[in-house]
């Protein structure tokens, strides 16, 4: 869960979040949990005050159940109604958190993606374009010499990467996307990497994916901004 949220987040000197991983300046969330079989994480933006940090650690506490449970939504709704008295609550998310064995097969007619092979992302990945220096490794499918489903890391640190993965429309349902998936993880492991993939627990089609390649769930995850 550490490498998760240190993938997903940048971090000052103090283990405060400051921003989305990426190359935007979105601020972090206000407030991250994540639950694990072996116990919560919990992680403040830094310019939350101190007795908010307070009151959201002993809410916490509180709702912590003796085997407790990481395969199910944590209720948003305690963290809510504390950080809602200093500022309007404006995102929440939660979601499954996923690891990827270190043993995967060799998947066929997958290919890495290269700014010398990039002009393969037209035109259905054409938002991509800017982002395939910075999100190495990143791998697609191709179909008639167009990508049909891309894999690649959307955000890392130096001991982990999470997946981003999406299909085009045209070609969904066809099993391409767990293809790329493997190819990029198998990457992101020969590199002495830890491969994450992490979605929300309403994305039906991304816990999918999960389940299709029996992804290790390691821990569930809150975000309240």
């Amino acid at each position: 869960m550490q490498y998760h949220v240190e993938a997903d987040f940048t971090h000052d000197a103090h283990a405060c979040l400051l921003r989305v991983n990426d190359s935007g300046a979105v601020p972090a969330p206000r407030f991250f949990l994540g639950r694990t079989a072996e116990g919560d994480l919990l992680r403040f933006r830094h310019d939350l005050g101190q007795d908010a940090r307070r009151a959201l650690e002993a809410a916490v506490e509180s709702h912590t159940r003796p085997g407790r449970s990481f395969d199910a939504p944590i209720d948003p709704a305690p963290y809510q109604e504390i950080l809602a008295r200093l500022a309007p609550v404006e995102s929440t998310w939660t979601g499954p958190a996923f690891r990827f064995p270190i043993e995967l097969p060799v998947p066929a007619g997958v290919a890495r993606i290269s700014e010398a092979t990039a002009h393969v992302l037209h035109p259905f990945f054409e938002e991509w374009l800017s982002d395939v220096r910075l999100c190495q490794p990143m791998f697609a499918l191709t179909v008639d010499g167009q990508a049909a489903s891309l894999c690649c890391s959307v955000r890392q640190t130096s001991m982990a990467h999470e997946a981003g993965i999406e299909t085009a429309a045209p070609f969904r349902g066809r099993g391409y996307a767990a293809r790329v998936a493997v190819a990029w993880a198998r990457a992101v492991n020969d590199a002495g990497r830890v491969a994450l993939y992490s979605t929300s627990w309403t994305n039906e089609a991304s816990r999918g994916i999960a389940r299709t390649l029996a992804l290790t769930l390691f821990g569930s995850d809150l975000h309240i901004s």
